[in-house]
């Protein structure tokens, strides 16, 4: 897993496992967002993922997106989940491409 800082206080990484919860939570991250559809070839189901989430205490949201179709219901959806999550927040996706591209549409939008 490769987190890679995008703003302060926002990350993406690629797809994460369960495994790899608790490292991001020892790591200070206190949300994390799925960008990744559970109908991608290699995708965790994020119910599996929320699960261990909250194991490891942290927020959880899922906004499934589609490579290279990013909608704006997706935009909004995330600019909400941005504006309510507690900080710091952990995206992923399958390359943290994805999330990188849609956190910028977010910082368009807000103007």
């Amino acid at each position: 897993m490769e987190i890679r800082p995008i703003a302060d206080g926002f990350s993406v990484t690629g797809q994460i496992t369960t495994d790899d919860v608790k490292t991001i939570a020892d790591a200070g991250y206190k949300t994390l967002i799925s960008n990744r559809p559970d109908s991608e070839d290699g995708a965790v189901p994020h119910d599996n993922i929320r699960k261990a989430a909250e194991r490891a205490g942290l927020n959880f949201v899922y906004i499934p997106v589609v490579s290279g179709a990013i909608t704006a219901d997706n935009v909004r959806d995330m600019k909400s989940a941005l504006d309510q999550a507690q900080a710091p927040v952990l995206a992923y996706c399958r390359s943290g491409g994805r999330c990188t591209n849609l956190f910028g549409l977010v910082q368009q939008m807000k103007g």
